[in-house]
């Protein structure tokens, strides 16, 4: 299934796309607004989806709705990882920005850093590049993993059976905060600087996900675009790495990195500007679009 967090007339909603032009409303079977409500509940709710998307009730043209990131209220900092596609690890660490650049372009292990819920903003969202101080906005396509399964991971536990499912990300960076502070949580948890979206598309239903194609696109020019089997460090070696030692909760996202060509690794710098556009898609997804404001 995809699944999207939307508004219609008003009121916030759940529902689940079906083709390219319908949403429907599914609201009322997980009895509640929230993406997390249905994360959690998904194994004991999937029956009473599927048959609520066959009789296509409250089915409502995806035109009329405001769609919103899948999970608008995050509960807490959202994952991400740092230099985990080869030719992005060597464009960065070559680039005077890189505070972990003494261990090498490519890492030893995952590099782990957060973005704070209230950097999260839905499709067709403004990026306030105004927060910037020193103008140099950055996009980063990432494909994000949905945690759906409470708890640690043992070293005996299956890393995949704690994903329930995958979205787009766009860590939008502040390379001069960045550079500026030796860390990356200033550059990159500020407000609207995590588009996230347009939907969940649940693991039951995403295929071969070492097949997704991720690629990014600023005013229809392709920057960026890589499969996810370039990751050097794969999706359960992430999930091992955080949940060894910290509890997932339903609804948690790891960002699971950017493929090399973000406006960095340009010679200059091809900062994002006010009137910009970035599209980010993965076929088996869709596609999450954002401008510069």
């Amino acid at each position: 299934m995809k699944l999207v967090s939307f508004e219609h007339r008003g009121e916030r909603r759940i529902g689940v796309l079906t083709g390219d032009a319908w949403v429907v409303d599914v609201t009322g079977a997980v009895g509640s607004y929230d993406m997390n409500v249905l994360i959690e509940r998904y194994e004991s709710l999937r029956d009473a989806l599927a048959r609520e998307v066959e009789a296509g009730a409250e089915r409502v043209p995806l035109s009329d709705v405001t769609l919103l990131a899948p999970i608008p209220d995050v509960r807490r900092n959202i994952f991400c990882v740092g230099k985990n596609y080869y030719d992005h690890a060597h464009e960065f660490a070559n680039s005077g920005f890189d505070s972990s650049a003494a261990l090498g372009a490519v890492p030893p292990a995952p590099i782990i850093f957060s973005k704070p819920p209230t950097s999260v903003v839905g499709p067709a969202a403004a990026i306030d590049s105004s927060l910037d101080p020193m103008q140099s906005v950055d996009y980063e396509a990432e494909l994000a993993v949905v945690i759906g399964k409470a708890g640690r991971c043992a070293q005996t536990d299956d890393p995949w059976s704690f994903v329930f499912g995958y979205t787009l990300l766009n860590d939008v960076t502040s390379r001069g905060l960045q550079k500026h502070h030796s860390q990356w949580l200033l550059g990159k948890g500020i407000d609207t600087f995590c588009p996230m979206g347009p939907a969940i598309v649940t693991a039951d239903a995403a295929g071969d996900v070492n097949a997704f194609e991720i690629r990014c696109e600023v005013n229809g020019e392709v920057r960026q675009k890589a499969p996810l089997s370039a990751l050097i460090f794969d999706i359960p070696t992430l999930i091992r790495t955080i949940g060894r030692s910290i509890s997932f909760v339903p609804g948690d996202v790891i960002a699971t990195g950017t493929p090399a060509g973000v406006g960095l690794g340009f010679n200059p710098p091809r900062y994002l500007k006010p009137g910009d556009s970035v599209r980010i898609s993965v076929a088996q997804i869709g596609a999450l679009e954002n401008h510069v404001a």
